[in-house]
Parts: structure tokens; sequence; C-alpha cells
């Protein structure tokens, strides 16, 4: 449980740089969350506000600080066939009920789930994303003037050769300022934020989901509901992680699930789409030093103020900035150093990693991939783990003896049963489990299966080396005790 003391430290360290990075997460978020609108079937307006919503609150309600939240892709994709098929209004009540549904999650301690997620599909869906991020800026450089690529160049150079002259400001704000400086002194056929979509002039206002309350929209709404907030959980827990990782810090999981689902629950009064973690704005808030709660507010905060009351000259950014950002964000992302680990990993290991990712790309979904991800990885858990069971037969008298060794569950339980033979002419059998350990139910049932036959066809039977820290319920005598049938 965080205490007090470390709450406030988390909003009072460091606050100019803090001020300073989530200012520039806010630069990192609009163009994304813009283009993610439209794949939602939404106003930029929608977006942006759930944008600035969801960072406010995640700043105070969440487990992770240094964490930016917004209305992600991930959650759009999901809502767009809603959207396209009922209307903003069946989304607006999907939002709701997703929040709730994530609150829910958390006060259950579901994400302890995210255990199962391995590394090599956590890198996996890092280096994806940092794939997204990229590709997503190539409509931006496609049939544009030489313009545009002297400035991303520009813009490059100022972000990755002034930080070697001066920290004290982050660089992509002034390739920010300079270069949409640059364009209005100098006009120039370039694409400005404003070609993206109208922005919003005024103040977010509560609002109802104008939607009949029965149960066929409930029918309509609830599967869409599950599945924004399943993505949006797996999403932001992912991003957690990763920042545990770069900051050598612990967050708190299950307050990240919880704040999440408030803050989408305020999202979906206000009007907005769900949200969750965004990596990419994440590493950028991590890389100029925004570690704390005061980064996260400022990064929504700082949003709501361009929109407006500074609207007229956030339109007038030229894109090229906002792609040299998203593009050094997409190589801060990367993880470089698993290209080399390829060849040094276990095979298995590196192909979970490669079809993550290409999972990931393919779909343009998140969840898709690490779900794809963490299924292989079972499999070949599973298969690792058959492969150590190991069953040995010997005839000693009138005896069939088997000794067995290894973890006994729902994928290994077969090797037991094929070992056994049930056309014999012992008059008992012997199942030795002192070096096995047998894991659940599936395991339990195949023994007792085994049993049944051989005791149908006369034969005792005697389950020896017993032990309850290994067996559990099986051990149902003390310890070293067999068990006779």
């Amino acid at each position: 449980m965080m205490s007090v003391a470390m709450y406030r430290d988390q909003w009072l360290r460091n606050p100019v740089k803090e001020v300073l990075a989530g200012m520039v997460g806010t630069f990192a978020l609009i163009p994304e969350v813009i283009a993610f609108s439209y794949i939602a079937g939404v106003s930029p307006a929608v977006s942006l506000f759930a944008s600035f919503v969801i960072s406010v609150s995640i700043a105070i309600f969440g487990g992770r600080p240094g964490m930016i939240s917004g209305a992600a892709g991930s959650v759009a994709l999901v809502a767009a066939p809603l959207v396209h098929a009922h209307g903003v209004q069946y989304m607006l009540l999907a939002t709701l009920l997703a929040g709730a549904f994530q609150i829910l999650f958390g006060l259950l301690r579901l994400q302890a789930m995210m255990r199962y997620v391995s590394a090599e599909v956590r890198t996996g869906f890092v280096n994806a994303l940092a794939i997204l991020i990229f590709s997503a800026q190539v409509p931006q450089m496609l049939g544009v003037t030489w313009h545009t690529y002297a400035l991303i160049a520009l813009g490059l150079a100022i972000i990755y050769l002034l930080p070697k002259v001066s920290t004290a400001i982050p660089s992509p704000l002034i390739c920010i300022v300079l270069l949409t400086g640059l364009t209005m002194a100098c006009p120039m056929p370039v694409h400005v934020v404003a070609d993206l979509g109208a922005l919003p002039t005024g103040l977010p206002r509560v609002t109802v989901p104008q939607v009949p309350l029965n149960g066929e929209t409930l029918a309509i709404v609830l599967p869409y509901a599950l599945a924004m907030a399943a993505v949006g959980l797996l999403e932001s827990l992912m991003t957690a992680g990763v920042v545990d990782e770069m900051t050598d810090t612990h967050g708190e999981p299950q307050r990240e699930c919880t704040g999440l689902g408030i803050s989408n629950v305020l999202v979906g009064v206000f009007g907005g789409i769900a949200g969750c973690g965004m990596i990419g704005q994440t590493v950028g808030n991590l890389r100029y030093g925004g570690q704390g709660r005061l980064s996260t507010f400022t990064a929504g905060a700082f949003l709501l103020v361009l929109m407006v009351a500074l609207h007229r000259w956030v339109a007038q950014v030229p894109m090229a900035a906002l792609v040299a950002i998203m593009i050094m964000v997409s190589i801060s992302t990367f993880s470089w150093g698993s290209l080399k680990d390829l060849a040094r990993r276990p095979r298995l290991t590196s192909l979970v990693m490669l079809v993550t990712v290409a999972v990931v790309v393919a779909t343009h979904d998140l969840a898709a991939g690490v779900l794809v991800g963490v299924l292989l990885n079972s499999l070949f858990l599973a298969w690792h783990v058959t492969r150590m069971v190991r069953v040995r037969h010997e005839r000693v008298g009138e005896e069939d003896r088997y000794l067995v060794s290894g973890e006994l569950f729902f994928a290994s339980g077969d090797v037991l049963y094929d070992a056994v033979v049930f056309q014999t002419t012992a008059r008992c059998a012997v199942i030795d489990l002192s070096r096995a350990s047998v894991l659940d139910v599936t395991a339990m049932g195949m023994l007792e299966k085994i049993v049944g036959k051989l005791r149908d066809r006369g034969v005792a039977v005697r389950v020896e080396g017993l032990r309850a820290e290994r067996h559990g319920i099986l051990a149902t005598q003390s310890d070293d005790e067999a068990l006779s049938f």
C-alpha cells in the first residue's frame, strides 16, 4: 500500500523537468490521437478531450507514475465497428461500461494474470509498437515536397544534437517551436496540424449517452465494452511493465487497473472514447526526465490549454516536426539488443518474439499479438514439460512397478497412461510418485482412470511416494505412505 509521503514525493520530484517532459508528451499525443479518432470514426475533439481527461485522472488515481495515457489506437480499433454500426452514443455507453469492468478487474486482483506474459512476448510487443509508430508516420512522408523532408531532417538534427549542448529544455520542444517559427516566417508547402481535422475550441461538457437503456442495447454494447476493457488493461499493464524496467522501479498494477477504470468512466461522462497507456509517448516522457505524476498530469492539462487557448498556434505546427519526434520515439522504443539475441537465445524463444511482432504488425492489434504470443509460449512450455516426464516400467516377480518422474498435468498425463500395461499378468501394480508432482485435476483424473482400469482386470494397485507438499489433496495419508486400491 502506498504511503502518503511516497504519493506526495511522486508529485513533487523535479517539478521543472517533469513539466517540460509532460509538454513534450502533449505534442507527441496530438498527431496519434487525431489519427486514431479517424480509425474509430469519431471527431478529433472526442479523442483529444478523452486524452485530457485520462491523463489528468490517471495522474491522480493511477499506480504507475511517469506513464502517459490517452485515446490509444488499440482501443479505437475495437470501438470502430460499434461506432460505424450504431453511432457515437453507443460508443459512449461502451466506454462507461469498459471503465466499470476495469475497476472490477482491479478490485478482483486479476492483474496477476500478467505474470503469464513472458519476456519474449513483452519484447515482441515493444518492437512491434515501435514499427507501428514509425509506419504511422509514413503517410506524412508520401506525396509531399522536398520541404517536408528537409524539415524532418532538421527536426531530427535538433532532437539528437541539441542535448549535446544543453539538456535544460527537452530538444523535441525546441524542435516544435523552431520549425513552427520557421514555417510561419517563411511559408512553404508543408502539411500542418490543422490539416488533420478541426481542433476543439471549448471545454469538454458532461454528457449522457442518448441510447435506449434496455436489454437489446446492452446485448449490442456489452461485447464491445468487455473487449475495450481487456485491450486497454493489457496495453496499460504492458506499458507499465516497460516503465518498471526502464526506471528500475515498481508500480502498483492493481491501482493502475482501478485508476484506468475510473479514468475511462470519467471519459464516458465527458463524451470521450476509452483509452489506455501509450508506450510511444511514455518512452518519450521518460527519455526527457518525466518519471513522476506531474509529467502525466501536465501532458493532459497542457493539451487542454493548447486546444482551448492556443489552438490557432497549434494548428500551424508543421507535421514534419511531429513526425521527427515520433521517429525519435520509435527508435527509442525498439529493443535493438533483441536483434543480437536472436542468434544467442533458444530458437523457440526467438520464434515467440518474432511471431508476436508479425501478428501485431499484420493486424495493427497489440492485444492480438500478445494473445498469440502467450498461447504459443504456453504450447512450447507444455511441450517442453511433457518431454521431461519419464516413466520407467519394471517387472519384479508378480508386480509391475512404474517409477514416475516429472510434472504431471493436463498436457503430460497421457505419458503415464501410455506407459501402463493394462493387458498384464501381474497381480499387483505399483505407481511410485516420489519423484513426480501431480499439478492439476486432469492428472488426478488420469491417475484414477489408470487405477480403475487395472482394478477392473483384477490387478491390485498401490500408489507410493505421496507427499502432501508435492501432491496436495492426493496425499491424504502421512508423508511417504502409500495408498492401496
